[in-house]
């Protein structure tokens, strides 16, 4: 694929993968993770934000539409956390239900990515009015995000509720925490709205990612393990793309499988296809065009008869894990094939931080 095909031609490409995200899309607008099952904001508007991309506009007004309708009064959404997600260990499906909401977290880091989606939203459509349309729902759920700040600079992963009894920041989740601030001020701009309050919070959340890595995880037993929290402090713009070429082939080996993608966690022998996906996107933000160009093109070899792609392979056994085919897992592949080849008027989102 290359950046001359028409839109046309990229739709026909990722047919089986627009196809499962719509299949999810229930008649209210939400995005569900599998058929009839959990429902998270950030995950909902990744693949929204596919939808964008490939000019679905339909579909995409009415995922942002649910999200308007279905904030809650704190400026947050539930969801369900990945982690609490059962699945059949024999069929590897999902069999976790949509619960009642009594069940379900106020993530910030989910919270937070409707400013990155409406920003994308911005730099391909440009239409103010749709970002004004926005922007109340864009200003309750970043009050919310910021409440959760820590004077050190951390953001906790969660209210502070009976659903979420510890009291932690993750840095994945502070890392999009950042790349949503950004994009919220960028909103505000745009609009002519003064948000120093925003900016000083990004301040202390970039020096708390940056030079204090001891107030991040600070309940979790596996620091290191996980590919993400070794990429997105770069993907979102954390670290500056000196540094950056230096951390992430650093630890190159640790999660990187020749032919096959990017590891979940670095000591079992599981690639995610989102993963690879984020970490093209990574590369190339880095300036590394060729790598992220093969790193992407391994995701080519995961997709199901109808083209859409599945959630993970494991290499050993050779056999997807979770058998499941989640809409983000596409969503993620659409917006890397975005940012590396230009498909839409988006494709700078990840590759530029500037406010």
């Amino acid at each position: 694929m290359n950046k001359k095909i028409s839109i046309k031609d990229h739709k026909t490409f990722f047919k089986g993968s627009t196809d499962r995200i719509i299949e999810l899309q229930k008649d209210d607008g939400s995005i569900t993770w599998f058929n009839e099952g959990v429902f998270d904001a950030w995950n909902h508007l990744e693949s929204v934000m596919a939808l964008n991309v490939l000019d679905f506009k339909k579909e995409k007004n009415l995922g942002f539409e649910f999200l308007i309708n279905s904030q809650l009064e704190d400026g947050s959404w539930y969801g369900q956390l990945g982690s609490t997600v059962e699945f059949d260990e024999v069929t590897g499906l999902f069999n976790g239900k949509e619960s009642d909401a009594g069940g379900f977290t106020r993530d910030t880091n989910f919270s937070a990515y409707i400013a990155t989606a409406s920003w994308h939203d911005y730099l391909i459509n440009k239409s103010k009015k749709d970002l004004f349309k926005l922007w109340p729902t864009i200003f309750k759920a970043i009050g919310f995000v910021i409440k959760n700040q820590s004077l050190n600079g951390e953001i906790r992963w969660a209210a502070k509720d009976k659903n979420a009894p510890n009291d932690d920041a993750l840095v994945t989740g502070c890392c999009s925490i950042y790349k949503s601030l950004i994009s919220a001020i960028n909103c505000a701009n745009v609009l002519g709205i003064n948000v120093d309050v925003w900016k000083k919070s990004l301040k202390k959340l970039g020096n708390a990612i940056k030079n204090n890595p001891e107030l991040f995880d600070r309940t979790w037993d596996s620091k290191q393990r996980f590919s993400m929290d070794w990429y997105y402090p770069i993907l979102c713009g954390v670290i500056s793309k000196k540094e950056a070429k230096k951390k992430l082939f650093s630890k190159w080996d640790k999660f990187v499988v020749d032919g096959i993608g990017c590891k979940c966690v670095k000591d079992q022998p599981w690639v995610t296809i989102a993963e690879t996906a984020e970490l093209a996107i990574t590369l190339k933000k880095i300036g590394e065009t060729k790598l992220a160009e093969e790193m992407l093109s391994h995701t080519n070899q995961w997709k199901d008869e109808n083209g859409a792609y599945w959630m993970g392979r494991q290499y050993e056994q050779e056999v997807f894990w979770p058998k499941e085919r989640p809409p983000w897992t596409s969503a993620a592949v659409i917006l890397a094939y975005d940012t590396i080849y230009g498909l839409s008027e988006g494709s700078s989102l990840f590759l530029n931080d500037s406010l």
